[in-house]
């Protein structure tokens, strides 16, 4: 556990360092986000924990991981580390009051909420991906490290369809990539995308 710990601060620390001076660079404001570790799924933020492996709360500016057998048994997993850059991705939606306007977006009925809910989070996806492009070449991984993420993004995305409030596998890793390859935030305008590629 301590190693698992000390991995995913590490990643946010390299997170706050990296979005600070793009924030600087782009005249918005910033404030680092903290993050925290639980064993077992508690309430927090207001809400229950359901089956997420983290949650961000913007008004503590923190997220909470939580350390099951799958986090623990390897904490150096890229899909640990991706987990971290997408709650870190909902900081940025903070910081930038772009969780604000989803907040008080209209919609009508269920079906549209889902879909902006959708909207919301692979917007997070996507500016995870941002990142993670910005930081590959520290990482000593490979093109095929990197198709092996989206394949179990893919994969664990599935898991979260029936929830409705993810996205399909298949969108969360098209967006996911989608933030990788263009290294910019300007890729990643979920709200302007077609419904289907929000599904």
């Amino acid at each position: 556990m301590p190693s698992a710990k000390r991995y995913l601060t590490s990643v946010l620390n390299c997170l706050n360092t990296s979005w600070a001076a793009h924030s600087k660079r782009a005249g918005l404001p910033f404030a680092k986000a903290r993050i925290g570790f639980i064993t077992k799924p508690r309430r927090y933020c207001g809400g229950s924990w359901g089956k997420a492996a983290a949650i961000y709360c913007g008004a503590e500016r923190r997220f909470l991981v939580l350390l099951d057998d799958d986090t623990l048994s390897n904490p150096w997993d890229l899909f640990n580390f991706q987990i971290v850059t997408h709650e870190y991705g909902h900081h940025v939606q903070h910081l930038t009051r772009m969780a604000r306007a989803f907040d008080y977006y209209p919609y009508k009925g269920k079906k549209e909420l889902n879909e902006q809910i959708r909207r919301n989070e692979l917007q997070a996806e996507c500016l995870g991906g941002v990142f993670m492009r910005s930081f590959w070449d520290s990482l000593d991984r490979t093109r095929d490290d990197w198709d092996e993420l989206l394949d179990i993004t893919r994969e664990s995305g599935d898991e979260w369809t029936k929830a409705r409030d993810h996205g399909k596998g298949r969108n969360i890793a098209a967006w996911l990539d989608k933030g990788f390859r263009a290294g910019s935030p300007a890729a990643c305008n979920t709200w302007t995308a077609p419904s289907s590629k929000v599904s």
